[in-house]
C-alpha cells in the first residue's frame, strides 16, 4: 500500500469537496481529493445539479418551449432520448476536462477510491473490489460525501419503470406517461421537464401544494404555470404500494385511489451517503436525521475533521456546498474566515423557473413584523412580451413598511435565477426599497422587474400614509 502524508485529506469530490481543495492548495497546503467514482465532480455534476439543468435547458431549446406563445403547435417537434443525450453528454465532459485542469494547476492530487476511516488521522482508500491501494495520514480532513436518493427497501427499483432521479437520466425513451412521487424540489423540476416534452405528468403529494417552502403566492403562482404544460398536481397522497407489472407502474394510495404510468418516479427526498465510512472509528455519529453535525465553521465533533455539502443536511444547494468547503478549509488552516451568511438565493429549475432570497411572507406574518409588497407581473415588463413569456411571471418585493427596509425577494419566470442576484446584493447592503426606483436599469430586461415592484409598493405605502 502507498501511503502518503497531507495537510488536507478531502473525501468526495462534489461541490464543498472541490472548493475545500482548491482554497487549502491556494494557501500552500498539500492537498488530495479522494472520489470513490471514476469521474470528478461528485453527484453534483454526474448525476445531479449540472445534468438536470442541463436536461432543462436542451428540453427548452429542442422543443422551442420559449416559442410556443407566438407560433402556437406548428413550432412543436418531436425530441428524442438521444437529443438529450447528445446535450447532456457534451455539457458533462466539458465541466470534467475544466475539473481535471483545476486539479492539475493547483497541485491537487485525485484518488481514486472508497476512503473509510481507521483512525482519525488515518484513512483507508480500497478499490471497487475491496483491496486497500493506499493509507492517507492527514492533519485536516474534510468529509463531502454528498447525498443520495432515499430509497426504501420495500420499492422495487429497477431501469426502466420505477426510477429515482439518478436511474433517470439513463432511461431509454421519453415516457408517453409518468407518475411522480413528491412535489419537493427534484420532483418539481423532473416532473415539469418531461411535462414540457409532451409526457403526461401526474405528480403526488401529501402536502397541500408543490414546494411548500416557497411562499404560497408564489407556490401558487409555479402550480399555474405547470398546469398550463399539462402537468396535474394531486395533494394528500400517500404511497402505499408500489409496484411493476409488466411494463408499466403502479401506485396504490393509503384513501384507495389507483395510478399507473409507463415511469414511476420516487423522489421522496435524499439521506446523507455515509455508508462505508466508519465513522465510528474516528470518534463521530451521524444525528437523529442521518446527517453530520457541524459547528459555525463546518467543523464537527472532532476539530480537524469538517464536513460540508449534502452530508450535513439543509440548505444541500451546489451554491452553498460550494462556500461551505471553502469556509471549512479556511478555518481549518487558521486563515480568517466568516460564518456562513443567513441569506442566500435559492434556485428551483422548474419550467418556469423560480428564485428567491430572503423571508417569505408567511414568516413576516409569524415573526409579527409590519410588511407591504411590490409586485411587478410579466405583462407590466417589455423583455417579457420580447421573450414570449408574458402570461406567466412575477417579481414581488417584501419590505418593512416604516423604514423601507428589503426583507425578500421572490421571482417566477424567465430569467429568475439570473437577476435575483441583483436583489440579493441589495440586501447584503441592507438597502430600502427606493434603492430600486433610484436606479436607471437596461431597457428592455427582466431586471426592470425590480423597479417596477419598487415603484408599485412605494405607491401602497405613500397612498395610505
Amino acid at each position: 500500500m502507498e501511503k502518503i502524508h497531507l495537510d488536507l485529506a478531502v473525501i468526495g469530490s462534489g461541490p464543498a469537496g472541490i472548493n475545500g481543495a482548491i482554497q487549502a492548495a491556494k494557501l500552500g497546503r498539500r492537498v488530495a481529493l479522494i472520489e470513490k467514482e471514476i469521474v470528478p465532480g461528485g453527484n453534483c455534476l454526474n448525476s445531479g445539479t449540472i445534468p438536470s439543468k442541463s436536461l432543462r435547458e436542451a428540453i427548452i431549446d429542442l422543443t422551442r418551449y420559449n416559442e410556443r406563445s407566438f407560433y402556437g403547435s406548428s413550432c412543436l417537434r418531436e425530441v428524442t432520448i438521444d437529443d438529450l443525450n447528445y446535450r447532456l453528454t457534451t455539457v458533462l465532459e466539458g465541466e470534467r476536462a475544466v475539473l481535471l485542469r483545476q486539479f492539475k494547476k493547483n497541485g491537487i492530487r485525485f484518488i481514486q477510491g472508497k476512503a473509510e476511516f481507521d483512525t482519525p488521522h488515518k484513512l483507508l482508500v480500497s478499490d471497487d473490489r475491496g483491496r486497500y491501494l493506499y493509507e492517507v495520514y492527514a492533519e485536516k480532513i474534510l468529509i463531502s460525501t454528498g447525498s443520495e436518493p432515499r430509497n426504501p427497501m420495500h420499492v422495487p427499483f429497477d431501469l426502466d419503470v420505477i426510477l429515482d432521479s439518478t436511474r433517470l437520466l439513463s432511461i431509454k425513451r421519453v415516457p408517453r406517461t409518468m407518475v411522480v412521487l413528491g412535489g419537493g424540489v427534484i420532483g418539481a423540476e423532473y416532473a415539469s421537464f418531461f411535462a414540457a416534452l409532451g409526457t403526461q405528468v401526474i405528480v403526488l403529494d401529501k402536502r397541500d401544494r408543490l414546494l411548500p417552502g416557497l411562499d404560497a403566492e408564489v407556490g401558487i403562482h409555479l402550480q399555474v404555470g405547470l398546469k398550463e404544460l399539462g402537468l396535474e398536481f394531486f395533494p394528500h397522497k400517500v404511497p402505499q404500494k408500489i409496484e411493476r407489472i409488466g411494463d408499466r407502474g403502479k401506485v396504490s394510495c393509503e384513501d384507495g385511489s389507483i395510478y399507473e404510468a409507463e415511469v414511476i418516479l420516487y423522489a421522496l427526498g435524499r439521506e446523507a451517503n455515509v455508508k462505508g465510512l466508519r465513522l465510528e472509528k474516528c470518534g463521530l455519529a451521524v444525528n437523529e436525521r442521518g446527517y453530520i453535525p457541524v459547528g459555525p465553521h463546518f467543523e464537527t465533533a472532532q476539530p480537524h475533521i469538517y464536513a460540508g455539502g449534502d452530508v450535513i443536511g439543509f440548505p444541500a444547494l451546489a451554491s452553498t456546498s460550494m462556500e461551505q468547503g471553502r469556509l471549512a478549509a479556511r478555518h481549518a488552516f487558521g486563515q480568517a474566515s466568516r460564518t456562513f451568511p443567513n441569506f442566500f438565493p435559492l434556485g428551483i429549475y422548474t419550467i418556469p423557473e423560480i428564485s428567491c432570497c430572503g423571508y417569505t411572507e408567511e414568516e413576516l406574518v409569524q415573526k409579527g413584523i409590519n410588511y407591504e409588497v411590490g409586485r411587478a407581473y410579466a405583462y407590466e415588463i417589455a423583455r417579457s412580451h420580447i421573450e414570449g413569456s408574458s402570461h406567466l411571471g412575477l417579481f414581488k418585493i417584501l419590505f418593512e413598511r416604516e423604514t423601507l427596509e428589503v426583507l425578500g425577494i421572490h421571482i417566477v419566470g424567465r430569467g429568475a435565477t439570473e437577476v435575483i442576484h441583483i436583489g440579493q446584493v441589495a440586501m447584503s447592503f441592507d438597502a430600502e426599497l427606493d434603492y430600486f426606483v433610484n436606479q436607471v436599469f437596461n431597457y428592455p430586461t427582466f431586471a426592470e422587474g425590480y423597479r417596477i415592484a419598487a415603484l408599485n409598493g412605494l405607491n401602497k405605502v405613500r397612498t395610505e400614509a
